[in-house]
């Protein structure tokens, strides 16, 4: 007994001096989440190839309760106004830091409420729904030696319309509804940054038309009465920050040479 008993004596002596020494060594060797994604990049990602594929996709939600605010060219007294914003994106390199891209958008304008048009007080209702298409050019340059971070210009054209119908009623029976219709046409150069948060997903930044041209044609009625036409045309350079568009974007192909490497 006593014989066996020396072995394991030895053996709980050594355990603690062996556990400890584990734990020193995985201590020196911890990897936190932030080494993981930075060594994602470090060999031969390259998001902005010739070949590669994007796609991305940008949203946006504006729901918003107005008491006694100025809206547009009225005055709100009461309601409630709620617009969407949905932009599809695609594009293929044709060469290295050079894409051609497609943007499809389409958004809805919604306001319901009771708005004061002097002398009377009306409950007026209205719903514009619009789509654009806007195909172009987008040129990258990296910022980062890792292409994680790069900033981009987007050259495009872009045409749209949209469509409105506002219904206003006051004194409870008199009804008034107009229709409106607008075509678009307009050529812009947008710049973005983007930066890469996750392997080949990505966050961008987009200030849209900081240089361009823009012609809008509005056709109207009101009670099936006789059109009216307007034409406006404009040539901006303006920041506008409300024109920023955030959205999640994916390149396929980033990491195709990495892989190669790797085999």
């Amino acid at each position: 007994m006593k014989m066996k008993s020396i072995p394991i004596l030895a053996f709980l002596l050594i355990l603690p001096a062996f556990l400890f020494a584990q734990q020193d060594s995985l201590t020196n060797q911890k990897t936190t989440p932030y080494d993981l994604l930075s060594s994602y990049y470090t060999d031969n990602f390259h998001p902005f190839q010739k070949g590669n594929f994007y796609v991305g996709l940008a949203f946006s939600i504006t729901d918003k309760n107005l008491t006694n605010t100025n809206y547009l060219i009225q005055k709100v007294v009461e309601g409630d106004r709620l617009d969407y914003n949905l932009l599809l994106k695609g594009g293929y390199y044709t060469g290295d830091y050079g894409m051609a891209i497609i943007n499809l958008n389409y958004f809805q304008n919604r306001f319901g409420g009771t708005v004061f048009q002097d002398p009377d007080t009306v409950q007026s209702n209205t719903l514009t729904r619009g789509f654009a298409v806007s195909p172009g050019f987008r040129s990258s340059v990296p910022l980062t030696a890792n292409e994680r971070l790069s900033f981009f210009t987007e050259f495009g054209f872009t045409l749209g319309g949209s469509s409105s119908l506002t219904r206003d009623v006051k004194n409870i029976d008199e009804i008034n509804k107009k229709h409106k219709k607008e075509f678009t046409f307009g050529l812009g150069l947008s710049p973005g940054i983007t930066f890469f948060a996750m392997e080949n997903f990505a966050f961008e930044v987009q200030l849209n038309n900081v240089l361009g041209y823009e012609l809008n044609v509005a056709k109207s009625s009101t009670n099936d009465g006789p059109e009216s036409k307007q034409v406006r045309q404009n040539v901006d350079f303006r920041i506008n920050l409300l024109s920023l568009d955030l959205g999640l974007a994916y390149y396929f192909g980033a990491d195709k040479n990495r892989k190669g490497a790797r085999k």
